[in-house]
């Protein structure tokens, strides 16, 4: 069987890779799995996004589909970055099933100061994920507006009320892991639209294995297929692509805004207010609770150089 020259690439990727390098993906997965947070972002600052689209996109190869209808499991798993896959997965399993009450309890103790955090690392991500852009012109400028203009409409909806059948579970973790894999979207703010975010916590803490495996069955699909489209577009339209990505994390910057005011609310299937229309606004007055509140903001963007940087030495050490 014929190796193609990107398989080549990341077997030889791969044979460098360590095991601290496996833990670090399993945290970045663990990031990416984090309520409120696009661990997408974190991937493209890292510069191993493009990769883990390709590893992704290598699920569905038609070789390694064939492969596994005759049942050649270790040859299938010699043309996927396997170990990739698995770390990232783990990560993001790990994070599913432990942080969800805690972080309910941060943002409704200390909500400024989470989104505040949450807006320096997403700002600093636009001007880190924008410099990969090799050549600027009217098309890429306008990639950009297309992707901010999306991402502020889409982070502005309003959580809407949804069946529990299989299907709309199984649709659930498509639409969920394809939200995940763009920088800038969190996939736990698309499980609050779609009025599935207190129902899979519940799924978790009663068992209820048939609903999580329809869930992580449609978020395999959904991971598997879509990063097939992103893979053909960093290949053919790079830097349109990351100029959309761009804008689509400028976009975001509506939803991790720290100073909101809810102006309606509503009670969800469980009884719970949840808020159903927020408006962003600016402080009364420059309070030791708002210096606070920039100061973390100014960590998060700082925190976000600091991985810029890291990366970049790195990268530039390893050739």
């Amino acid at each position: 069987m014929t190796v193609t020259v990107e398989q080549a690439v990341e077997q030889k990727r791969a044979d460098r890779r360590r095991l601290a390098d496996y833990l670090g993906l399993a945290g970045l997965g663990f990031a990416m799995g984090l309520p409120g947070v696009s661990g997408s972002a974190m991937a493209l600052i890292l510069g191993i996004y493009e990769e883990l689209v390709d590893a992704a996109r290598s699920v569905l190869d038609p070789k390694v589909i064939k492969l596994l209808i005759r049942f050649k499991i270790k040859k299938a798993l010699d043309l996927v970055p396997w170990k990739v896959l698995l770390a990232v997965t783990s990560g993001i399993g790990l994070a599913l099933l432990t942080t969800p009450y805690l972080f309910e309890w941060v943002l409704e103790s200390y909500p400024s100061l989470i989104w505040a955090f949450f807006f320096g690392l997403v700002l600093a991500s636009v001007f880190t994920v924008g410099k990969r852009i090799k050549t600027w012109g009217v098309a890429r400028v306008l990639s950009v507006l297309v992707g901010a203009a999306g991402a502020y409409i889409f982070v502005g909806l309003v959580p809407v009320e949804t069946p529990n059948t299989w299907w709309f579970l199984f649709l659930t973790g498509f639409l969920t892991m394809c939200a995940m894999v763009l920088p800038g979207v969190s996939g736990s703010f698309v499980l609050i639209l779609l009025g599935k975010y207190h129902y899979l916590l519940s799924a978790v803490t009663s068992r209820d294995l048939v609903s999580l495996l329809l869930v992580v069955a449609g978020a395999g699909a959904g991971g598997a297929s879509f990063a097939q489209v992103l893979s053909w577009l960093f290949k053919h339209y790079h830097d349109m692509t990351v100029a959309l990505l761009t804008g689509m994390l400028l976009g975001s910057l509506r939803k991790v805004w720290p100073w909101k005011e809810t102006v309606e609310l509503m009670l969800d299937r469980h009884g719970n207010q949840v808020p159903v229309a927020q408006v962003n606004i600016l402080p009364a007055a420059l309070t030791w609770d708002v210096l606070l509140t920039i100061l973390m903001g100014v960590a998060g963007f700082v925190l976000v150089g600091g991985l810029t940087l890291w990366a970049a030495r790195k990268g530039n050490a390893e050739h």
